[in-house]
């Protein structure tokens, strides 16, 4: 078997497949189909300083060859995270991380510093990319001056793993990259969801209650591409690659793209055990290629 380990900032990994924030709850719901301590790593969903409620419902659309959501990161907030749900998850032999959203930059940087306090969760997620809250999330993520600040913010007050979420609704990706590694960050992920909508013809009406969502699935997968190659060229730190990986062969794509590790979010809905399937179609791709190790095709794209 080939060496699968790889490593995000001070963070080891058995594995470079991490599930995306949102798709995978708390990692326990999961238990039951699939081996959860064979994965990477564990993104559990969004989680904010106070509780949210979320988006009025409907809040999620099929679309050809993917999905809109406009959940609006409903969670119990992060000291319910702490009390309650970290007690039941964090003995689960992978990494568990939190992805972190806020309204304001102190509600960012005193959320990330409740996480840091938690011995077991070796890293969390700065989402500064949501397209579905009125307030904060993707505010921060789509000018280079905004993201700098959230991340230069939650650095001073969070000491382990630092990942910031980027948004593909910009201009240019790589600017805001460039400036959450300025900022301090240990990595950053991307894509999260572009922004789209659906429309109920015969009704004359959205069919999200937010009328715009999030678009996840197979159908993003040439864009997040481009945009991980884009950013693993621009900054120094390692680049996670997540938006459409539906099986081995697109998560090989994005390690040759240039990313250290990927992250499986919409393919978790149809295929609850994709993530051992996309380690082992790894492992195999790269004994067929003779590689003794996943470092090996980071970044290895010959252009």
């Amino acid at each position: 078997m080939a060496d699968l380990r790889t490593n995000i900032g001070g963070m080891q990994m058995k594995n470079p497949v991490m599930t995306a924030s949102g798709t995978f709850g708390y990692g326990e719901e999961f238990a039951d189909l699939t081996d959860i301590s064979q994965i990477g790593g564990i993104i559990v969903k969004g989680t904010t300083l106070h509780p949210r409620e979320g988006n009025p419902y409907p809040r999620m659309a099929e679309t050809p060859s993917g999905m809109l959501n406009a959940v609006g990161l409903q969670n119990k907030g992060v000291r319910h995270f702490a009390d309650i749900i970290y007690p039941r998850i964090k003995d689960i032999d992978t990494n568990i991380l939190v992805n972190v959203s806020g309204s304001s930059i102190d509600d960012y940087a005193e959320t990330a510093a409740i996480i840091g306090s938690l011995d077991r969760i070796p890293a969390i997620e700065l989402n500064i990319s949501c397209p579905n809250v009125k307030q904060g999330g993707m505010a921060f993520g789509i000018t280079a001056k905004g993201a700098e600040e959230v991340v230069s913010a939650v650095r001073k007050v969070y000491g382990k793993t630092l990942i910031v979420k980027l948004s593909p609704n910009v201009t240019d990706i790589t600017e805001i990259a460039r400036a959450a590694e300025a900022g301090g960050a240990d990595s950053v992920s991307l894509i999260n969801t572009l922004l789209g909508m659906a429309i109920d013809a015969e009704r004359r009406r959205p069919v999200l209650s937010t009328v715009t969502g999030g678009m996840s699935g197979a159908a993003v997968k040439p864009i997040a591409l481009r945009m991980v190659w884009q950013v693993s060229r621009a900054v120094k730190i390692p680049v996670i690659g997540l938006g459409g990986i539906m099986n081995w062969k697109d998560a090989v794509e994005f390690l040759l793209a240039g990313a250290s590790a990927i992250q499986i979010g919409t393919a978790n809905f149809i295929d609850p055990t994709v993530t051992l399937k996309v380690r082992d179609g790894i492992n195999d791709y790269l004994e067929r290629h003779h590689y003794r190790s996943v470092k090996d095709i980071v970044g290895a794209l010959e252009v």
